[in-house]
């Protein structure tokens, strides 16, 4: 299921990325609560430049929410 959900198939699912104009990193870093990775993509586009974050979550996949921290999901 992770390989679904790897960092290049959501950009591709997301920004739709042309061969001319590839998709770039421009930002790295990780969560503060709970140390998960995130990367912040563009691609420029006919309409304009467009920005995504993507985080990766303990399943190894990569979404474009952040994963739930053990203390958000320990509150009930």
């Amino acid at each position: 299921m992770a390989a679904e959900k790897s960092l290049r198939s959501m950009v591709e699912k997301w920004l739709t990325p042309s061969v001319g104009k590839p998709p770039r990193v421009i930002g790295t870093g990780r969560l503060r609560d709970c140390r998960s990775r995130f990367v912040c993509v563009e691609c420029n586009r006919a309409t304009g430049t467009l920005s995504i974050m993507f985080f990766r979550h303990c399943d190894g996949g990569w979404y474009v929410f952040p994963p739930v921290t053990s203390r958000a999901g320990g509150a009930r």
